[in-house]
């Protein structure tokens, strides 16, 4: 109820007033207090001017609580050590990692990355839960109450906090059946023969640019054979054959190492892209920052 006697109580106030009782004398407290005797008595009389009743009586040699003053400190001293247990929890939560940790991250990267190191994080610090949310679709960290995101690419401009954890290299590959049956292309100009299985989250899925040594740059424009809404897709549709595609290092390294991607022009490098740690806030909780931290050892 607005209007009453609580809208007009300095809640600090409380602080000196239980101080005074253990004290047990105005000139004690004040030098428990680190202020004056007249400051207390100042706080005492404000308070009670407040309240609208008499908390303490006093004489010359001693003073003592009233009926309603030994109710009220009884409050007052419960109220005081709840709120320093609050405080004691904000302070452990602000350097423990505990509670759940809510990210979201590209479903090829996460399933091939964040997964794995989460698992890891977890064995790590068992006061953790995760909730991870995979979706190619990018989120509102803030509308969607994520703690973190984990994003690659190239970052817009924005008001949320980024801590990069390393970047990754595009691979353009194609299956050995693909290249024994169209060619193998040794050229950039050689290309445009081929067919491309785009992404089509890109903003130019078919417009790629390499540069070779000496910062030279050349630009084509492949034909599209196929495309897909995320790199996973991208991938097997390019292992089932249907083209050649540009894919990050991270989805594509055990593929070449296997044998069943080829990756072309070597020689030359397509612009690598960003890993990104994406937070709300001035300063990211224990949990946010053990988890960004747990990334970058592990060189994610």
């Amino acid at each position: 109820m607005r209007g009453d006697r609580t809208d007009q109580v300095n809640l600090n106030r409380l602080a000196v007033f239980a101080a005074l009782v253990r004290a047990g004398s105005f000139t004690a407290a004040a030098e428990q207090l680190g202020t004056t005797k007249a400051m207390v008595s100042q706080h005492l009389a404000r308070l009670e001017q407040e309240l609208g009743v008499t908390l303490l009586v006093r004489s010359t040699r001693r003073m003592a609580l009233t009926e309603a003053g030994a109710s009220f400190h009884a409050d007052c001293v419960r109220l005081l050590a709840d709120a320093e247990a609050a405080i004691e929890r904000v302070g452990a939560a602000r350097d423990r990692p505990a509670g759940t940790l809510r990210l979201t991250a590209s479903l090829d990267y996460g399933n091939a990355v964040v997964v794995p190191q989460l698992a890891s994080f977890m064995r790590l610090h068992p006061a953790v839960q995760v909730d991870l949310v995979l979706s190619d679709h990018v989120s509102d960290i803030i509308a969607e109450r994520f703690d973190l995101a984990i994003r690659g690419g190239w970052l817009r401009d924005s008001s949320l906090r980024a801590t990069r954890l390393g970047s990754f290299r595009q691979l353009l590959v194609a299956t050995p059946a693909y290249l024994a049956e169209h060619g193998t292309p040794r050229r950039v100009d050689e290309l445009v023969r081929h067919g491309a299985v785009a992404m089509s989250a890109l903003p130019h899925p078919l417009r790629w640019t390499f540069a070779g040594r000496g910062g030279k740059r050349q630009t084509v424009r492949l034909r599209a054979a196929a495309q897909a809404n995320n790199a996973a897709a991208v991938r097997g549709l390019v292992l089932a054959g249907a083209g050649l595609a540009v894919l990050p290092d991270y989805l594509v390294e055990e593929d070449i190492r296997a044998g069943r991607l080829v990756a072309l022009l070597a020689h030359l490098h397509l612009p690598e892209g960003g890993i990104h740690a994406v937070y709300p806030g001035p300063r990211a909780p224990a949990k946010v920052r053990a988890f960004i931290e747990h990334l970058q050892a592990a060189g994610a």
